[in-house]
Parts: structure tokens; sequence; C-alpha cells
């Protein structure tokens, strides 16, 4: 059930306070899309901008894992001064597949609570993860249902 659902006298005003004690307790928060009909749910974070950093985003995981993942890349953005991910960069982690980052094309349409804190000028990047079998959403014979929301290299 989403907060807006239970809480339904609640203010976009009421939410956006919300998100940003969470912001000011932990340094981000991780929002949670559901699925519609015609597309996966996703997760994204709210707050890594006031970091310097790009928003991230990670689709076609289930909703716990998904704030698992976003967690650690965050917190390893936000607190061990790495430097800011960018379209084409490769993560090794623990415990996860590979992934590479690709540019999110239109960070406004899916980061929406982000856009409200932050305005327009978000950037945002996609953690994208390679299948059990080590092969990515765009190569053939890949396993899973991993929305790509943007291109490869540079942009986004």
């Amino acid at each position: 059930m989403c907060w807006r659902c239970d809480n339904p006298d609640a203010t976009d005003a009421d939410y956006f306070a919300l998100i940003q004690e969470k912001i000011d307790a932990y340094g981000w928060f991780v929002q949670g899309v559901e699925k519609e009909r015609w597309r996966p749910g996703f997760a994204y974070t709210v707050g890594l901008t006031l970091f310097g950093h790009p928003e991230l985003l990670v689709t076609g995981m289930r909703y716990d894992a998904q704030v698992r993942l976003l967690n650690d890349v965050a917190h390893h953005q936000a607190y061990h001064h790495a430097p800011a991910l960018v379209p084409g960069d490769r993560l090794d982690w623990p415990d996860w597949p590979a992934i590479e980052v690709v540019g999110v094309a239109e960070p406004t349409v899916h980061l929406v609570m982000a856009e409200g804190m932050y305005g327009p000028a978000i950037r945002a990047v996609q953690l994208v993860y390679a299948d059990d079998r080590g092969r990515w959403p765009w190569a053939a014979g890949f396993r899973g249902n991993q929305s790509v929301l943007g291109s490869r290299g540079n942009g986004g």
C-alpha cells in the first residue's frame, strides 16, 4: 500500500515534509513506484543531489532488493567521497550481479519526487544489472524484466 493511500487526507506538502525528514536523518530517501499495467515498478533515490551526485534508479527487482541496492550504492557515493557515477561506469559490488551505469534520458518523467524537491535540472543514472548468466538487457538471451530508461555511454 502506498503512503498516499494510507494517508488520504494528507497533502503533497505533507509527503515532501516526510521525504525531507528522511533525507535529514539518513542523507537520502528511497522512493518506490508501483507497477502499472504498461510499466514495471521501480525505485529511485531522492537526496543524492545534495551531495553533488545524480540520483540513482533501478528497475526489474523486487522492491526490497531495489531498496538494498540503492542504499548500498548511495551510501558509498555519499559517504566515501566516490566520484559521481557516469554512464558507462561498471560496478562490482559484493553480493550483487555486475552493474553498468546508464544515463536516464528523462529524469523528470521518472523521478517525480526528486524533481519536486530539486527542480527540473535533476540528474539521474540507472543501475542496470546483468542476469544470472552475465547477460545484459541489451544482449540476446537476457533473462529478466528490466526496463532500461536511457542509453549507455555518454548522455543522460
